[in-house]
Formats: C-alpha cells, structure tokens, sequence
C-alpha cells in the first residue's frame, strides 16, 4: 500500500471512529447537550483535531442523518424490481419497520433525535427529501392504476409515513410496554397488516 492509499485509509476509519462515537453521545444527550468536546472525549481524541474532519456538531449529525437515509433508501429500492406499485407500496412499508427493528439507533437519529433546522433544504436534509418522494412516487403510481384515486397524494402520503412511522417510535421508545402479553414484533407486524388490509378496502 502506498502513502497516498495509507492516508486515505486512515482518515477513512478517523471518519467512521468519530461517527460512531458521535452517534453514541447524540443518542445519550440529545443535540443541544453534545458538544465537540464531549465527542472528542468520547473517541480519546483532541478537541481541536476534530476540526480538521468536520467544522461542527452540525456536519456531523447531518453525516449520520444522512448515512441512515441512503441506507433506507438501499434496501427500499430493492422493490424497484417489483412491478405492481400497490405490492411495493405494502412492502415498503415492512422493510420501513425491519430497518427500525435492524437500526434503532440511526432511526432514532434520523426520526427522533431534534436539531434547530435552519434550512430544511440544506445538503443534509436533501436527502430525507428523497426518501419522501420516493414513497409519494409508489402512492402516485397506485392512483394511475386505479387505486387511492380520490385522496390527495400528498395528505395520502403523509398518513402512510405517519402510520409506519408511530409504529416504528412506539418500537425504538419502548412505549409498547403496555401491551402485556405481545412481542414487540408481534404488535409491529400485526398492527401494520392491519393498516395494510384498510388499504386493501380503500
């Protein structure tokens, strides 16, 4: 391995160390409380070689924002290859759930975990912004066949992410507690057939 290739490596893995270190203190104290420092200290790194990666805690949220987009858009375009939208559009709702099952932590990152947004458009967010439109093309496609003709796609929209959405928090919260006698994955799997058979009627 030559110099450049060696220094490419190393700043590669400096990156990931502090994601994963920053995921953690984010998780623990939310993003008001976490600071450069606190990241720094978590890693066993200086405060101030933190700036030569990312200029604030801001970047660096935004990074693990959006690594836990572009890994639920992934899997979701897996069901590209399906062609009837209305099947896609269920199924996309059940890997919606496996990814909060599978990676709680990015889900509460990208869901849960509040940041000031100053610019809901900035590079960080754009690609929340996909995932949206990826979900509002699958409703769009089922209104050209016929199906949802008369709802607005995108109040239709929102109700199917809210829907999938309040099942997957309930989840990474530990609010399902109440429910004495079911797993949490009976009560994620079942609630969503359930939701899935009303739009069967619709």
């Amino acid at each position: 391995m030559g110099i450049a290739e060696r220094k490419l490596k190393e700043k590669q893995e400096m990156h990931k160390r502090i994601l994963n270190g920053a995921r953690k203190i984010f998780l623990e104290k939310g993003y008001e409380k976490t600071s450069m420092r606190n990241i720094a200290a978590e890693i066993s790194y200086s405060q101030g070689s933190l700036y030569f990666y990312y200029k604030d805690k801001s970047e660096i949220f935004h990074e693990l924002h959006k690594e836990g987009f572009r890994l639920l858009l992934t899997q979701l375009k897996v069901l590209d290859k399906v062609a009837d939208p209305f099947e896609r559009l269920k199924a996309s709702g059940r890997i919606f759930i496996q990814f909060a099952q599978e990676n709680k932590d990015y889900y509460n990152l990208m869901f849960i975990v509040d940041e000031p947004v100053k610019d809901a458009l900035s590079e960080g967010f754009q690609i929340a912004e996909e995932a949206i439109s990826y979900m509002k093309g699958m409703v769009q496609e089922c209104q050209q066949k016929g199906r949802f003709a008369d709802m607005d796609t995108e109040y239709f929209t929102f109700l199917i992410i809210s829907v999938v959405h309040g099942i997957c928090a309930l989840f990474c919260k530990h609010r399902n507690t109440s429910f004495v006698g079911k797993t949490d994955e009976e009560l994620m799997a079942n609630g969503y057939e359930s939701f899935v058979a009303l739009l069967e009627k619709s």
